[in-house]
């Protein structure tokens, strides 16, 4: 190079550093450009233990563990019923959204010995705001009994019949309702959390305005 170039000794040397210094810093910039990976901040990955304990079962309910990991959770629909009369823990209570009669007498702590029972229907679904009584008289929305046989007339309630605590049998003891318009109200009310109003009964398939009219005074939710 230094015959070729005229260079001398001293600008060979100064020319060869800078070459490698150049060749240096290329090196490194391609180095650190490199795909790295990424770790979790420590606070995202302690939080993501702490869900997974309370996932786990690690934690209590009120614990900051579990509690975590419950909290993210949707609850579980509810209903509150009144169960009075005679059972060993009367009052109000939480039951899941599907419950029967049965589950109701088994969360106010059974039925009392001695007590009758037989017109309760333990299969019964509850809706949510219900009072049972247990072992007193008849509720004001049940129905009078059917007249007898052979008399060709049904006999029509003394009082309102509440909509959503009467059964098949006894709504079809309305004007104009028969066992399978019975039916539809009950399975209404079983989608949809009971009657909240009478005017709800409009929706009831089967129901149309000239039938509306005629059990509007007969029926209460």
């Amino acid at each position: 190079m230094q015959a070729r170039c005229g260079l001398e000794r001293r600008s060979v040397v100064a020319l060869s550093a800078l070459l490698v210094l150049a060749l240096v810093f290329a090196v490194q910039h391609f180095w650190t450009g490199r795909t790295q990976p990424v770790k979790a901040p420590e606070v995202v990955r302690a939080a993501s233990a702490a869900r997974g304990e309370g996932m786990d079962g690690g934690g209590d309910a009120s614990g900051a563990p579990g509690a975590f990991g419950q909290a993210g959770g949707t609850a579980a629909p509810e209903i509150m019923v009144d169960v009075s009369g005679k059972v060993r823990d009367p009052g109000v209570h939480r039951l899941p959204a599907g419950s029967r009669v049965e589950d109701a007498l088994k969360a106010a702590g059974g039925v009392r010995p001695g007590t009758r029972t037989g017109g309760l229907n333990r299969a019964r679904f509850l809706v949510d705001g219900e009072q049972l009584v247990v072992g007193g008289p008849a509720p004001a929305g049940a129905a009078a009994p059917a007249a007898p046989a052979g008399t060709g007339t049904a006999a029509v309630p003394t009082a309102p019949v509440s909509l959503n605590t009467a059964t098949v049998d006894q709504l079809d003891t309305l004007p104009g309702v028969g066992p399978v318009l019975a039916r539809h109200i009950v399975d209404y009310r079983t989608r949809n959390g009971g009657f909240r109003s009478v005017d709800e009964l409009r929706e009831v398939n089967g129901i149309g305005d000239r039938r509306f009219a005629d059990l509007r005074g007969l029926v209460r939710p």
